[in-house]
């Protein structure tokens, strides 16, 4: 609602005290009844011919002839004997409940109702988010409710009507209707309503006038009198906000015309929490809470599972509610200064490749301990690395060197040249592990590495031929 005391009249710059009708309640409810009762009243009588589809003599053959009880057209001769006649569902047939021209057609509203609804519309037409949202092209219109002098009302001449729309900002509303203006869809377009378009301004005048004539030419314009102000018009489809320009005098007449009063709203947080009301009104009652389905174990088996499952849930909250969590919290302080220990004496290691592994070793047992619950175990892990960790403290307080310290490489001497090699002592393969290990792959990449067999044709043996000895005797001569 706008909350302005006067208004402005363009070009003569003198300003008007605004209408007590600007500050009614914006009742769109009441708008769209009151807009459908009063477009009712002016719908024209239709209904079909009386005598459709009963323009034939047909009768039903009755029973015992296997067909349907539907009248059937009488005679011979022609396929039209024997087809069905005057139902809805025949061919030729009337239509189901034929319309009556004594319908209801109009209806009724009461006058205040009606009252309402246009004080309604002229509250809305006077905020410009409203006149914006139905659609209107305001850009250049200088202020809203738009209020014009009288000497418009003395307009004859499209042209005078058409720059003085210029001058005031109205005629970009104009434009945007004579660009909407498309064929009707249905069957209108055959029936002398072919082109629609969308509503420009309406303009509010004292009485009849000249400008009339000037002014009914322009597309998408109406014109209306204070006298008479038309809801229909007021807020065209029954939705409020139309853009209206009124002359001076007409301004002036709104609240005489339409007995209208100033309209102040109460506060009604301030009026519903005083204690007057809260006295009187009863407790707020409680909302009750939706139970929902339970499953049925007997024909669900499932239904078992999942009510262990919600019982457990229930049991563990209400341990977890009733626990004493202070025991815990002093475990947590030792755990994290034992692991602040742990990570200094990790820094004392000389020896960089073993005091990474150490921290290593203790960032992977923290991550463990998040997600494990078993503490004893991560005990025994941080247990090793406090004793390699002691161990190292104490070599180096006695001024001995670490175990972890690399040990200095030893200078070989020069082998000369027919020297023979002198014989290993015991313990040197596991001295040199790594020349040991180099040896070793070496043997396993020879075996890896494929050669071709030559395969080698076997030769054929030599048979010896032995000479059978006779067995006869030679008999001595």
């Amino acid at each position: 609602m706008s909350a302005r005391p006067t208004v402005t009249v363009q070009k003569t710059k003198t300003t008007v005290p605004l209408p007590n009708v600007f500050t009614s309640p914006l009742r769109y409810d009441v708008v769209q009844f009151a807009h459908n009762a009063m477009r009712k009243n002016a719908r024209h009588p239709y209904a079909v011919s009386r005598r459709a589809g009963h323009q034939t003599s047909a009768e039903s053959w009755g029973t015992g002839r296997a067909v349907a009880r539907i009248p059937r057209v009488s005679g011979g001769g022609t396929s039209r004997s024997g087809q069905g006649a005057f139902g809805n569902m025949c061919r030729g047939g009337r239509m189901f409940a034929p319309t009556k021209v004594f319908r209801k057609w109009t209806a009724k509203a009461n006058v205040k109702v009606k009252r309402l609804a246009v004080k309604a519309a002229l509250a809305a037409s006077a905020i410009p988010a409203l006149v914006l949202a139905r659609g209107h092209d305001i850009a250049r219109v200088p202020e809203i409710p738009l209020v014009v002098p009288d000497n418009v009302e003395l307009l004859e001449k499209t042209k005078d009507a058409v720059k003085f729309l210029k001058d005031v900002g109205v005629y970009q509303d104009l434009e945007r209707v004579k660009k909407s203006q498309h064929i009707r869809a249905g069957i209108g377009k055959i029936r002398n309503r072919r082109y629609v378009k969308k509503k420009g301004p309406l303009l509010v005048f004292t009485k009849k006038c000249p400008a009339i004539g000037a002014f009914r030419a322009l597309p998408g314009v109406d014109i209306s009198f204070v006298s008479a102000l038309n809801l229909l018009k007021l807020a065209p489809g029954g939705t409020f906000g139309r853009l209206i320009v009124f002359s001076e005098g007409a301004f002036k007449q709104l609240d005489k015309k339409l007995h209208a009063r100033k309209y102040t709203l109460p506060d009604s947080k301030r009026v519903i929490n005083s204690a007057e009301v809260q006295a009187v009104v009863r407790a707020r009652k409680p909302v009750p809470r939706k139970q929902k389905a339970r499953p049925n174990p007997n024909l669900n088996p499932a239904a078992k599972l999942v009510n262990v499952q919600v019982r457990n849930e229930i049991k563990r909250k209400h341990q977890i509610q009733g626990a004493d969590w202070s025991h815990k919290l002093q475990r947590n302080i030792k755990e994290r200064t034992r692991v602040a220990k742990l990570k200094l004496r990790a820094k004392l290691i000389n020896n960089a490749e073993k005091r990474k592994a150490a921290e290593e070793r203790i960032a992977t047992a923290l991550k463990k301990k998040a997600k494990s619950k078993k503490t004893k175990q991560l005990g025994r892990k941080y247990s090793k690395i406090q004793r390699m960790v002691r161990r190292a403290l104490i070599r180096k307080s006695k001024g001995k060197k670490s175990r972890h310290e690399k040990p200095k490489k030893k200078v070989t001497a020069v082998k000369k040249e027919g020297e023979k090699k002198k014989p290993g002592k015991p313990g040197d393969r596991f001295r040199n592990k790594d020349k040991v290990k180099a040896k070793l792959d070496a043997k396993k990449a020879d075996r890896t590495t494929y050669k071709k067999k030559v395969v080698q044709k076997p030769k054929p043996k030599k048979v010896k031929i032995s000479k059978r000895k006779s067995q006869t005797k030679k008999t001595k001569a």
